[in-house]
């Protein structure tokens, strides 16, 4: 059996946050754009242009916010026993 080729756990900061940006951006700038368009070809070009600026914007402010983000969880959430 061929081992699989993963990337090392520091990573795991910086891909958790970029397939949760992606996946979150997706699917609200699909519906932001549905919503302008309809579902139209005029849909179909502009969501990907508008999900890429999404993207664009939103990977690093959750990088940024992440720790706050924590932060406040630990602040309201009771510690696992």
């Amino acid at each position: 059996m061929k081992p699989s080729r993963k990337l090392p756990a520091r990573y795991g900061a910086f891909v958790t946050p970029l397939i949760l940006s992606g996946l979150m951006t997706l699917i609200v700038s699909g519906i932001s754009t549905l919503r302008v368009l309809g579902p139209t070809p005029a849909f179909l070009q502009g969501w990907p242009v508008a999900w890429g600026l999404s993207w664009l914007i939103a990977f690093p402010v959750l990088l940024l916010a992440l720790p706050a983000a924590r932060k406040l969880t630990a602040m309201l959430v009771a510690p696992v026993d």
